[in-house]
């Protein structure tokens, strides 16, 4: 072969190679997601799919950035600032409950948190053991906790009387039950029996009242998404699911392995504080008796209708929530990839 034919080859080759780069990179979507909180041990659920390359190899460019709450997570997915998120189902029925003529509502498209995190924490010196206790007791908590906001829910399920509310920043709610500021407090469980801790009580001393331990079924956070991508880019929306499944089925198996990608996040991070936050979520809320009956993922009908319900009226929204509208499960995984959960 002359130089001029090796030319023309390595020419040709080159195109080839060049072509084929250009193809994979217009098949890369990328995909800015919002957490709806800090890197903590829950987060890694995202981090570390997004580590692994799942999305990647799923061909997805996924920037995964820390958030400061559930209605944030929502309202910046609406905006179009991020394509998806994870936020509580609650707050994303107000947001379609209170402004019905939004063009982007966001859309739930996989159940994460099976169960509500939220509970009601009190020390046992309060002389709090069960709800009804509660009546003309001062309780605090941010205006935005989700305990707080469905409250409502808890009080009637259990015939609570009023109760007095104290609001504060998050980083002091813990603080101010511990100086007997209030009485009680609604949060997280897996975020505030853990900061009880590290402000000194003792595991003993905390009086945990769990929403879905005392008739409050709602759902927790879910994955939600844009119907713009939703609609234009359904095929990524499946691909982002199924990495993430992928991925959680590891983070469930190996919690601690999977907190090195928050490590790898936020360098501060305790480590072994939150294996155990993420622990405690796995076992309160992702890994549970309701998740196992109803699948990973996936939501049951009529207590979807329950809670759409619950929340019209506790949050005392503008309009009824259409549960149909805040949910959309048909870019589930395969239910043969969606079992991942463990007796």
């Amino acid at each position: 072969m002359n130089k001029r034919a090796l030319l023309q080859t390595f020419l040709a080759v080159s195109a080839l190679g060049l072509g084929l780069a250009t193809a994979q990179a217009q098949t890369t979507t990328p995909i800015k997601f919002q957490l709806d909180w800090r890197f903590e041990g829950p987060g890694a659920f995202f981090t570390h799919p997004a580590a692994k390359g799942y999305f990647k190899a799923s061909g997805l460019d996924v920037t995964v950035d820390a958030g400061n709450g559930s209605g944030g997570a929502v309202t910046r997915v609406s905006s179009g600032a991020y394509d998806m998120g994870f936020a509580d189902l609650a707050a994303l029925m107000e947001f379609h409950a209170n402004n019905p003529d939004s063009p982007n509502k966001p859309v739930a498209v996989m159940m994460v948190y099976n169960n509500t995190p939220a509970s009601v924490m009190a020390l046992k010196k309060s002389g709090i053991t069960k709800p009804a206790d509660l009546t003309g007791m001062k309780l605090g908590a941010p205006v935005f906790d989700a305990g707080r906001r469905a409250f409502p829910i808890f009080a009637k399920a259990n015939n609570v009387g009023a109760v007095n509310w104290t609001a504060m920043d998050p980083t002091l709610r813990e603080t101010m039950l511990m100086r007997g500021d209030i009485d009680a407090i609604t949060g997280f469980t897996f975020t505030s029996l853990l900061n009880l801790e590290s402000r000194g009580a003792k595991a003993a001393d905390i009086v945990i009242l769990p929403y879905p331990d005392f008739g409050v079924k709602l759902y927790g956070n879910a994955i939600i998404a844009s119907p713009k991508l939703i609609k234009e880019n359904p095929a990524a929306v499946k691909a982002f699911l199924t990495a993430f499944t992928k991925g959680a089925k590891e983070v469930i198996a190996s919690p601690a392995v999977a907190i090195e990608s928050i490590k790898a996040r936020d360098g501060i991070v305790n480590s072994e504080l939150e294996t155990r936050r993420l622990k405690l979520a796995i076992d309160t809320v992702v890994n549970t008796p309701d998740a196992r009956a109803e699948g990973f993922g996936q939501v049951n009908a009529g207590r979807l209708s329950l809670m759409a319900s619950q929340v019209s009226d506790a949050f005392a929204t503008k309009t009824r929530v259409n549960p149909d509208a805040v949910w959309n499960g048909s870019l589930l995984p395969s239910s043969a990839e969606l079992n991942i959960l463990r007796k």
